[in-house]
């Protein structure tokens, strides 16, 4: 007979309706391996992560205290009329690890602190408590009086002189192992006054919060041109410290604009900034090594301690794979436990393919497939069980090779009793799976329905836009293009490469590739990006609020607004609900938001709008037939449509809306918020978005992230395109499909981290499938074609 306990083997949800869900209901096995497959929008994180894993973290920050509760995000019960059997989520998403400047994969992953406790114990010299080798901690000293009270109502007074909290910081860069020096060419043109916009620092214009404040602090006349300023009034304008001024009756605060940048763009990883504030940021200020510490962060004290010859900061430089080996000869019964789990952990590293990075490495500079991975390592060997973890993608980034060693990491999550729920493209992981959900048919509006479910073998006969794509195969070439030229590189040797020299061809498709940690971003992002007529287009993350949409992210709604306030004789700016067009209820965002304390905000839609976002007289101006609203609410195919020909013909917008429809974002709406997008939606966004710079040369690094099997083609189809315009295409990639259809390829390798760094191939795809001594990406490639 079958103990109760044991019939809840399924989690069941009903009457999903999140985002884009058209009401569906599934049901997924516990203590097995799910994946969520579909084309790109069509519901697989809906499902997954907005309703499913939110809906089990909502559920456990609830069995906490109101006072804990506070401490924490407030979560809204996801829209689904059941959901059953859940039980604890971790999520492992493909988020990047943050801009934070201060944060590396050591501080990010425990590993420093980990280390910090073994140099207090068993350093030598001994320097202090573990905060002395931190370089996030100064030293302080404090003297004063430190009072006590007693039981008996009386106050003993003690005189406390010059007690040192010692900390690890270089005191000359603070920690950030660089000093910056400002050209303050680069801040402002002399020759103009402040109201004929002589600041040229992104964001700083004299119509915004900084021209009130930099025009009505009283201190300099903003009508005079900067060169003309005294030494007071410049000293006031440039370096100023924080104070408190009143400006048409709002108290505000200055501080003058060199702290000011410090404050706002240089307390972010320069790497994870908008490209424009990244170029202004690269303009205007030289970042060097700090001569103090040398680039390590630390303090001379902290760096004086050490444990069998070696300091804290030559351990976090050292490639981890062998600081794994250096920690074997460390014997110290006293500190046994310690030394176990950072051997644990440094040998986690090596295992999910990240033992080529080091413990100084700057989190904001690792890729978003590298971040996943790095999430995962405090997962490995938990002796937890019956845990649902849920992976978004757990293969971006990952060679052929390694996706391999990453199936045998899920698959040992699941044998330990856990349920996994993974949400994938790659036919190599969909196949592990015991039971596969496929969500569709298509994408946006036209998804959001389960389509199938059952095993990968009925997946591929069915009848699925997946099913039918899972065999697809891109062919090699019968002929290739042929180089218009070269881009040289020579003596590379940005992080790990070893003096590499190579001639990468021009006008033509070149893909770039090797397992991750090869050195491929580090040839690109060291020696091709920052070239006249380059245009970069990398994985960051695409920055945007529930305000942010397609169309303002893309520039399209200033074309619009103003051919709308031309037609009807009005300001643009009416036309802009997040400024003089906004619905005065909900100041533009079409919603209510009601804070409930410790219980979820709740989000209702406008009643004065009806969610439209602007006034009710800003809709009754019309174009072609349409207010602002409905124009927003179109998908991009339609709008492409509508502003093509005839009265309503907009060449410029028209230009934009063709890149996105090249790009597979037709169904989108150009109104939609960007919180709302997918992940491989927001990396097409930007591809089309900066397809727009002119360029000779476009890089991109790992265009099929996010992409279904049938968008490859479309891609494959886009890049074409570019090249037979005249552009030279380099693409950094492991998609067997985009190797197949290349005009030359580079392989880089042979390994990862100080085992890789040189280029093992050059030449053709089938070159490098014929070869005979094989790469590890001919390997696979040959593979691939002749299946």
């Amino acid at each position: 007979m079958v103990h109760a306990a044991d019939t809840h083997d399924t989690i069941r949800v009903q009457g999903a309706r999140e985002n884009n869900l058209k009401d569906i209901s599934v049901e997924i096995p516990k203590r097995r391996l799910t994946a969520f497959t579909g084309v790109s929008g069509s519901g697989k994180s809906s499902l997954v992560f907005d309703t499913i894993a939110a809906e089990s973290q909502r559920m456990i920050n609830e069995t906490y205290s109101a006072f804990v509760q506070g401490f924490m995000p407030t979560l809204a019960r996801p829209e689904v009329d059941v959901l059953e059997g859940l039980t604890t989520a971790i999520i492992v998403d493909q988020e990047r690890m943050g801009a934070n400047p201060r944060s590396t994969v050591g501080t990010a992953t425990d590993a420093n602190a980990m280390l910090r406790i073994l140099f207090s114990r068993i350093g030598e010299p001994h320097v202090g408590s573990p905060t002395a080798f931190s370089f996030n901690v100064p030293t302080r000293t404090a003297s004063g009086v430190m009072s006590t009270a007693k039981a008996d109502g009386r106050v003993e007074k003690n005189v406390v002189r010059d007690v040192v909290y010692q900390g690890g910081m270089c005191p000359q860069c603070e920690g950030m192992g660089s000093i910056s020096d400002f050209d303050l060419s680069a801040l402002y043109d002399e020759e103009l006054s402040l109201n004929e916009g002589a600041l040229t620092i992104p964001g700083y214009s004299m119509e915004g919060w900084y021209g009130r404040i930099y025009r009505g602090c009283g201190w300099f006349d903003p009508d005079k041109p900067i060169k003309k300023f005294t030494k007071k009034e410049l000293n006031d304008l440039l370096y100023k410290e924080s104070t408190k001024i009143k400006v048409d009756g709002i108290n505000l605060t200055y501080l003058g604009l060199i702290p000011q940048i410090q404050k706002s763009f240089l307390s972010k990883d320069v790497e994870a900034m908008q490209p424009h504030i990244r170029a202004f940021v690269e303009r205007a200020i030289t970042f060097t090594t700090c001569p103090a510490c040398e680039g390590t962060r630390l303090s001379e004290q902290a760096r004086s301690a050490k444990i069998n010859g070696k300091n804290i900061a030559d351990l976090c430089a050292m490639q981890i794979s062998d600081l794994a080996v250096w920690l074997r000869e460390v014997e110290e019964p006293g500190v046994a436990p310690l030394l176990a789990g950072l051997q644990h952990l440094f040998d986690a590293f090596s295992q999910i393919g990240l033992g080529y990075l080091s413990l100084d490495r700057s989190a904001g500079t690792l890729s978003g497939g590298e971040a996943q991975r790095t999430k995962m390592i405090r997962h490995l060997g938990s002796s937890l069980t019956d845990v649902t973890y849920v992976f978004d993608e757990p293969t971006i980034g990952l060679h052929p090779h390694d996706i391999e060693r990453m199936n045998q990491l899920l698959l040992q999550l699941r044998d330990k009793g856990n349920t996994v729920l993974v949400v994938e493209h790659k036919p190599e992981t969909i196949a592990i799976a015991d039971h596969v959900v496929d969500l569709g048919p298509g994408a946006g509006s036209a998804g959001g329905e389960v389509v199938f479910e059952g095993t990968f073998a009925a997946l591929r006969k069915s009848k699925t836009v997946t099913g039918r794509h899972l065999d697809d195969r891109a062919s090699l070439k019968d002929e290739v293009r042929a180089a218009a030229g070269a881009l040289e590189v020579r003596g590379a040797e940005t992080h790990n490469l070893k003096n590499v020299d190579l001639d990468i061809p021009l006008g033509v498709l070149c893909v770039i590739t090797g397992v991750a940690g090869s050195g491929k971003s580090s040839l690109i992002h060291g020696s091709v990006a920052g070239r006249e007529g380059v245009v970069v287009i990398d994985q960051g993350a695409i920055k945007g609020s529930r305000r942010s949409n397609p169309a303002t992210y893309t520039r399209l709604l200033d074309h619009i607004r103003k051919v709308f306030a031309k037609a009807n004789g009005v300001k643009p700016a009416l036309f802009s609900a997040n400024s003089e067009g906004a619905c005065p209820a909900c100041k533009g965002a079409g919603v209510i938001f009601t804070d409930l304390g410790v219980m979820a905000t709740v989000e209702s839609t406008c009643e004065e709008c009806e969610g439209k976002r602007f006034r009710a007289a800003v809709l009754d101006y019309r174009f072609g037939g349409r207010n602002i609203s409905e124009v927003l609410e179109m998908p991009v195919s339609e709008a492409l449509e509508f502003f093509s020909d005839g009265d309503t013909a907009v060449p410029a917008a028209h230009k934009i809306l063709s890149r996105l429809e090249d790009v597979g974002l037709g169904y989108v709406s150009l109104g939609q918020p960007l919180t709302t997008l997918s992940g491989g939606e927001r990396q097409r966004l930007k591809l089309a978005t900066q397809m727009a710079e002119s360029g000779e040369v476009y890089v991109l690094d790992e265009p099929t992230t996010g992409l279904h099997l049938a968008d490859v083609e479309n891609l494959l189809g886009l890049l074409d395109r570019l090249v037979d315009s005249g552009k030279s295409v380099i693409v950094i990639e492991h998609h067997q499909a985009v190797m197949a259809h290349a005009d030359w390829l580079i392989d880089l390798g042979p390994g990862a981290g100080h085992d890789g760094g040189t280029v093992v191939f050059e030449g053709t795809p089938s070159a490098l499938v014929k070869a005979k001594k094989k790469t590890l990406t001919g390997t696979h490639l040959a593979a691939y074609v002749a299946s």
